[in-house]
């Protein structure tokens, strides 16, 4: 019979979707066409024409960009000098001794254009230059002594990276003050010499230095990073010395160009710095045991990989950059940039989001780990954040290093031909990613929000657990509205079609999936009615449980047992529901209790009525009562009834704590339990029989 019910219950299913097919492939039949006179109107759902010599095109596209991006990377750019260059600058350096009078000269006049006021103007400038280099740490001294208070307020381990940003923003203020006074400078006095515009380019490049230097000095030195000091300290080292030459170096090129130097000679001065920059980068490289350390150990199969692999090929990885950075220097710097892209942009990429999924995952442990271990809604919030976090890095890490490897451009390209033609919408794969990962989006914020409403909202302005289920439940069914509405938008169809379908599922419900339907129309009775609602105690024939989902197929019923029941909807809407908690989740208990005919009837009442006041299951604002039932064959009956919170404890248990208690107060005060009993009498002696 089952057989026989699941090959039945396949037949209308196949049913359905054939007249599925058929309504959307033969509008004709009046089922999903715009009008039953156009018999020949184009189907709702098509396969594009030509789709084979689509996909060649795209294909062949694809591959002439390939060659043409291939046959860039070795174009060299010139690099603008020559060996007269250097006869140039030979040339220069002799003439240098005899051109000091004429700077000198050029010196006087300047001084005579800027007048007495600016004069002084601009000795004030280069004495809060001067002063700068020594009144770095009164500043920090004095920003040290303003955020004291605030140590007490917030968690030791937070405070340190506090006082990190306190000696960076000490160290950026004076450079950025003098830089403040150099551009009041320039507009008061409108002076536009070369060597007053390099002063001002070199400020810039000085706030720039500190900012950079102090940031690697408290990043490496205070071991904020988890290495050991002596690597940070090594690595410190020589990046400072790299950054100061290259900030120097920057310096004389700008001067150069401030002073309209030749630009072969120019080319010469950037060709040489750039050189001796990569050299400077390579002995920085070459500590490898110093820049491994830097990798923190992260408990991901993955990043464990990537790791491994850094440590394996680490030095015939340095020997490629080093070559390539040579290359960029002689002028192959397109070739250089796709190779750094690919690899070092590639892995700084991965290893910034993994230690950000890394450290933010952290916080929502730490968070979740001070709360109570039974706070579900805590743990729901919790689950939510962690899923909606996992989203965005897996999807954000994708993308981007998709991009920064050239793929993401090849793959839409590879993937954006028609798969199918919707109405007059041609559908591919790549239109089809951006709807799922629309719609996925709108789930997880939908999760996040209502996670926050339970664990935030409601319980403030005291919204009971069912109406803030059927409240959660609304608000899903809103976000996967507007996320399909969005991912449709997305794709660019036509609502119109979607009539269609609206139609064509219609019919297969009809006739094949009676049942699911019933379920999913019951279940949003249930939802919106709410009269069986998320937390309430209900009993279903001889199923006593507590509400754990009320969802769009079945509610999910947790005993006191942790037995979980999936009850059907259409069952629940059909049958008579037992609600314990749907006004008030108070009950009356009814516990009877025989004593023998001995008793005194008023002495067996306060018995009852004591032994229900102690037990502390027993609700005090509801008074407990004694009925004083019949007279059995063998006991005179009452009833106890007293009342219980059904969400707290059960009816049974309850019963056998009283019956307990009961048992022991009756047998201290001397009152007998009877039970059934029957009298058997006997006669002496028998009739005598007559003689025959």
């Amino acid at each position: 019979m089952r057989l026989m019910s699941v090959s039945n219950k396949i037949r209308r299913l196949a049913v359905s979707i054939t007249l599925l097919l058929c309504c959307l492939n033969f509008p004709h039949l009046g089922l999903g066409a715009q009008s039953s006179n156009e018999t020949n109107s184009k189907p709702v759902i098509s396969l594009p024409e030509n789709l084979d010599q689509t996909v060649k095109h795209e294909a062949a596209s694809v591959k002439e960009q390939l060659v043409e991006q291939a046959r860039n990377l070795f174009e060299r750019k010139p690099l603008n000098f020559n060996l007269d260059t250097l006869s140039k600058i030979r040339d220069w350096l002799l003439e240098l001794p005899s051109r000091v009078p004429e700077f000198i000269h050029e010196i006087i006049e300047e001084s005579q254009l800027l007048g007495l006021v600016g004069s002084l103007i601009l000795l004030g400038f280069f004495g809060a230059l001067l002063y700068s280099l020594v009144g770095a740490r009164k500043v920090l001294a004095r920003l040290e002594a303003l955020i004291a208070p605030v140590k007490g307020h917030m968690p030791d381990m937070y405070y340190p990276y506090v006082i990190s940003l306190v000696k960076i923003l000490a160290a950026l203020i004076i450079p950025l003050l003098v830089f403040g006074l150099y551009s009041f400078v320039h507009e008061l006095i409108d002076y536009n010499a070369s060597w007053f515009l390099l002063v001002g380019s070199l400020l810039k490049l000085w706030v720039l230095g500190v900012l950079l230097l102090t940031f690697l000095g408290e990043a490496l030195l205070p071991v904020h990073l988890p290495i050991p000091s002596n690597h940070a300290k090594a690595i410190y080292k020589v990046s400072r010395k790299v950054v100061i030459y290259a900030l120097v170096s920057i310096g004389l090129l700008w001067g150069a160009e401030a002073f309209e130097v030749s630009k072969d000679v120019i080319a010469l001065l950037k060709f040489v710095v750039y050189l001796s920059i990569v050299f400077a980068g390579l002995l920085l490289l070459l500590k490898k045991k110093s820049i491994i350390a830097i990798l923190p150990p992260l408990p991901y199969r993955i990043y464990q990989v990537f790791c491994n692999a850094l440590r394996r090929l680490y030095y015939p990885a340095i020997l490629i950059t080093f070559i390539t950075g040579v290359l960029w220097c002689v002028g192959y710097r397109a070739l250089t940039e796709f190779i750094w892209i690919k690899t070092w942009a590639v892995a700084a990429v991965f290893f910034v989001i993994v230690v950000f999924y890394h450290n933010a995952n952290g916080l929502l442990k730490r968070w979740i780990e001070k709360k109570e271990p039974r706070d579900e809604v805590a743990k729901a919030l919790h689950r939510s954040l962690h899923a909606l976090l996992s989203f965005v890095t897996i999807t954000t890490a994708v993308i981007i290093i998709l991009d920064l490897l050239g793929l993401l451009d090849i793959i839409q390209a590879i993937i954006s031909f028609p798969l199918v033609v919707i109405g007059n919408t041609p559908v591919s794969l790549w239109i089809l990613a951006k709807a799922t990962l629309i719609i996925v989006a709108f789930v997880f914020i939908s999760r996040l929000l209502r996670a926050y409403l339970d664990y935030k909202v409601y319980p403030s302005i005291g919204v009971d657990e069912g109406l803030a289920y059927s409240i959660n439940t609304l608000i899903g069914y809103v976000f996967i509205a507007i996320g399909l509405a969005a991912a449709l938008r997305a794709v660019g169809l036509d609502f119109k079609v979607l009539m269609v379908f609206a139609g064509a599922v219609g019919i297969g419900i009809g006739l094949g999936l009676q049942g699911l339907a019933g379920n999913v129309i019951s279940g949003l009775i249930l939802i919106f009615g709410r009269k069986v609602r998320k937390g309430d105690w209900i009993q279903v024939g001889e199923r006593l449980g507590y509400v754990q989902e009320v969802s769009l197929r079945a509610t999910r019923v947790r005993t006191r047992d942790n037995i979980e029941y999936l009850i059907p909807n259409a069952d629940l809407t059909s049958t008579t529901i037992v609600n314990h908690t749907l006004s008030e989740p108070e009950i009356r208990v009814h516990i009877p209790v025989g004593v023998s005919y001995n008793a005194e009837p008023q002495q067996v009442a306060q018995i009852l009525l004591t032994v229900a006041e102690r037990n502390p299951n027993i609700k005090k604002n509801l008074k407990p009562k004694v009925w004083f039932v019949e007279y059995g064959d063998s006991s005179i009956n009452f009833e106890l009834l007293v009342w219980i919170d059904v969400r707290q404890i059960s009816e049974r248990e309850v019963r056998s704590q009283l019956y307990f208690e009961i048992f022991e107060d009756l047998a201290k005060a001397g009152i007998e339990i009877p039970f059934p009993q029957r009298d058997l009498h006997i006669r002496s002696g028998l009739p005598e029989l007559s003689n025959s």
